[in-house]
Formats: structure tokens, C-alpha cells, sequence
């Protein structure tokens, strides 16, 4: 307080307050926001189908963000008419645990948490569930449509083909907070941003990369064994991605990132935040705070966690599914 401006900070002169920056306007997303929108297409199509889908989790590990993931899986299916049932297996007995739900008539979708073995076995469960009932679009079929660049099942192109959820859960975010250009054509709508992404797993960083430089994006991918660049080429001329193993380091490309989204495990880790260029838009998708609180301080539109967008999209998938294998005469 000031004795010659009581109740108040001292005057500023003009001077210095022209060379002060304006505060920081950071907007906060929580994932609750875009999911109860994309909820709305999902009662949509429950109404339609008129019974409880039944979804079958299959937990074979002690990852307590696997649990997190499954309890919150359960509570949203409970809110939103769905049935879940949590199977709890040794990871030995995993695979004939799938298989035996591959046939029950009564499962109609079926979700793995990972890691399981945590080694390329993974894969090999990855691919166990029939595509029908695969929510997760990991199965082979899906997983090289989408690295093809091919968006539908069928011809006519009245079935889309399924997308991993959380790789999806982060386009339905960008779509929602505008970084998508509605503009464009569809498939091109990522044309002239640049997008880093701090995670390269098969699961998850790797997919998500291509989706975005499947619609137009130039993706830095990061992880710790180096930067690999995933582009549609110059003009996106592609029809597909391709990918190159870059010399560039994570200092050199964040600065010209209009995107960055991270996914580190670990929760030791915190992104350098003052690599991002001002106005950048931040999401992290790691069940561990990836962006420190500074991260206000430069980001434009900050998005601290995915998970509820991530079990709208899986409830989403289960319709998607069951759609299709009504068309193709299955149930």
C-alpha cells in the first residue's frame, strides 16, 4: 500500500507500463466438456439399438492407471446405459480368456488394458479380439486401414473404419477447440500445423502421429531414442503419411509447434515449457501431470487430461461395431 494512494499499488508510469507484457489468457478444457457433446451421439445410437451393449474389460495387471482407467470405463457405462463387466485374469490365462469371449454371443465389445507382458506378446493379444468386438480399433484390419490412410469399411463408404480411442479422443479435442479447419476439405483439415507429440508407443504416439499427418498436419514425433517427422510431403501431395528419422531435437522443434501434445508415464517428467512458442495450444494425455502450472503462462488453450473423452469414444466404438455387424448380417 501507498501513503500517497492509499488502498492501492503505486502509479505506474506510461512508459513502463507499455513495456509490461499483458497477463497471460490461457484457456483451461476439462475433457468433460467435449465428451458430454459426443455423449449426445452416443445416446443417439443406444436409442436406436434399444437393449444394454455389453462391454467385457479384461485386467491382467497391477498398473494402477489400468485400474483407474477401468473403474472409470465401469462408471461410465453404468451413467450411460451400457453394461460393463472387469474380468480379472493372470496374464497367462489372458489369451484363452479373449477367445472364450470371442464367441459368447452376449459380449459385445472387449477391451485389453495394457500393458500386459509388456513385450511384443502385447501385440500378439493386441490382435486376439475378433475386429467385431474390437472397441479399441488395434486389430490388424483397422490399425492398417488407418495407417493406409483408408477411412471406411466398405465401398460405398457407409461404414467408417475404427479408430484406437485415445489417438481419436485427442482428434474429437482439436476438433472441438477449433485447431481442425472446418474450411478445408475433409481429410486436409490439419493443412499448416505443426503438431509435436512427446510419445511414440505403438498404442498411442505412434497412431496418433499418423492420423494427424493423415489429415495434413507436419507431426514431430518424439520419444527417447530420437525425432521422427510424419508428413503427407510438400502439399500434402501424399495420399499417405511417410515417416523420416530426422536430425532435430525436441529444443528445436517445440519452438515451431502450434500443437504440442504429451504422453509420458512417468511421474517424474515435466515438459520444458518454455520451449513452447506463445499461444501454443498443450495437451497431455498421460495419466501423470506432464505440463507444469507455468504451462498457463504461454499456451493459449491447455487441455490437462483426456480420460472422459477417451471412454465416451469407447462407448462410441461399441456402437460403431455392433452397427456394422448388423450390416453385414452378423447379429
Amino acid at each position: 500500500m501507498s501513503e500517497k494512494n492509499p488502498g492501492f499499488e503505486p502509479s505506474t508510469t506510461t512508459s513502463s507500463r507499455s513495456s509490461t507484457p499483458p497477463p497471460a489468457s490461457c484457456k483451461v478444457i476439462l475433457a468433460g466438456t467435449v465428451a458430454s457433446r459426443l455423449m449426445v451421439e452416443v445416446q443417439t445410437g443406444l436409442s436406436k439399438l434399444g437393449r444394454k451393449p455389453l462391454l467385457v474389460g479384461f485386467l491382467a495387471n497391477s498398473d494402477p492407471a489400468a485400474k483407474m482407467y477401468a473403474d472409470w470405463t465401469s462408471k461410465t457405462c453404468s451413467e450411460n446405459g451400457f453394461s460393463f463387466e472387469l474380468r480379472t485374469v493372470d496374464k497367462d490365462e489372458l489369451e484363452d480368456a479373449i477367445i472364450t469371449a470371442n464367441i459368447d454371443r452376449q459380449v459385445d465389445g472387449i477391451i485389453i488394458y495394457f500393458p500386459v507382458f509388456n513385450n511384443r506378446q502385447d501385440s500378439y493379444l493386441q490382435q486376439l479380439t475378433v475386429p467385431e468386438k474390437d472397441v479399441e480399433g488395434l486389430s490388424h484390419r483397422y490399425l492398417f486401414n488407418m495407417y493406409q490412410n483408408t477411412r471406411f469399411l466398405d465401398q460405398k463408404k457407409t461404414q467408417k473404419s475404427l479408430l484406437p480411442c485415445t489417438p481419436l479422443a485427442i482428434i474429437k479435442i482439436l476438433e472441438h477447440i477449433g485447431v481442425y479447419n472446418p474450411i478445408l476439405p475433409y481429410g486436409n483439415r490439419l493443412f499448416g500445423r505443426t503438431v509435436t507429440i512427446v510419445n511414440r508407443s505403438e498404442i498411442v504416439g505412434r497412431p496418433l502421429a499418423a492420423l494427424l499427418a493423415n489429415d495434413g498436419a507436419d507431426v514431430w514425433s518424439v520419444d527417447v531414442s530420437g525425432v521422427q517427422r510424419f508428413t503427407r510431403g510438400e502439399g500434402i501431395r501424399r495420399k499417405m503419411h511417410h515417416v523420416q528419422d530426422v536430425t532435430e531435437t525436441l529444443e528445436d522443434v517445440v519452438p515451431r509447434s502450434d500443437v504440442v501434445i504429451t504422453g509420458v508415464p512417468n511421474s517424474g517428467y515435466k515438459f520444458p515449457v518454455k520451449l513452447l512458442k506463445h499461444g501454443a495450444v498443450c495437451i497431455n494425455f498421460s495419466s501423470e501431470k506432464n505440463f507444469d502450472p507455468e504451462v498457463k503462462e504461454r499456451a493459449s488453450i491447455y487441455v490437462p487430461a483426456i480420460g472422459k473423452v477417451t471412454i465416451t469414444i469407447l462407448l462410441r466404438n461399441i456402437l460403431v461395431g455392433l452397427n456394422a455387424m448388423r450390416k453385414g448380417g452378423r447379429c
